[in-house]
């Protein structure tokens, strides 16, 4: 099984690693040419803004538009998770005042660093479905604020979740960081706020391998 892992900028290795770990042969992605013959892709954390630049800046954005529109299974987390939404909503802008763009394919809008700054990186513990207590690491994490008839939520965080930061985000919705939607699964596209491979999981790398081979 051929995986991808976009490796424009972000958390690739560690991606990379895990996959590794769990069987797949791991592509490089950065590329037009290097997207042909995966049986998917994988899109790290990191700078959603930053991924937007390269990604078009690399001639890749279309070409995984293409793919994605086409069936191609993609798991995102964090940026991933931005960059596979179809809404963002708070978009950075470039210097022209336009907001960045998203490869899209999953029906959700979701909201960058909704949990605050790096200062106020948490972790938790996820009651994830069909896979478990899932311990959860937010590191300027975004949420989905809402998603589509045929997106279904796999996760959201927990009752007990830190009180955000007096100095996070100001927009009292996201003040509030309980019950908030931090996985979703559209078809053969999954997504998580959080950074699995940051802690050693395995499971959800693993699940996104059985959906790849049509298991879940």
């Amino acid at each position: 099984m051929a995986i991808g892992v976009l490796a424009v900028q972000g958390d690739v290795r560690e991606h990379a690693r895990v996959l590794t770990e769990l069987g797949a042969d791991v592509v490089l992605v950065r590329r037009p040419r290097e997207i042909d013959g995966l049986d998917g892709l994988v899109i790290p954390g990191g700078e959603s803004t930053t991924m937007d630049k390269l990604t078009r800046a690399f001639d890749l954005a279309a070409p995984l538009q293409d793919a994605i529109a086409g069936g191609l299974p993609v798991y995102g987390s964090c940026a991933g998770m931005i960059m596979l939404a179809d809404r963002v909503a708070d978009p950075a802008r470039d210097r022209q005042g336009d907001p960045q763009r998203t490869l899209g394919g999953i029906d959700m809008t979701v909201r960058r660093n909704a949990f605050g700054r790096q200062r106020e990186s948490f972790e938790v513990t996820l009651d994830f479905t069909d896979v478990g207590d899932v311990p959860a690491v937010f590191i300027r994490a975004p949420l989905a604020e809402d998603v589509g008839d045929g997106v279904q939520v796999l996760a959201r965080t927990p009752s007990d979740a830190p009180a955000q930061h007096p100095d996070g985000p100001t927009d009292p919705e996201v003040q509030d960081t309980a019950g908030r939607i931090v996985a979703v699964r559209s078809g053969k596209l999954l997504a998580t706020s959080f950074h699995p491979e940051v802690t050693g999981e395995r499971r959800i790398h693993d699940l996104f391998i059985r959906i790849i081979r049509g298991e879940a």
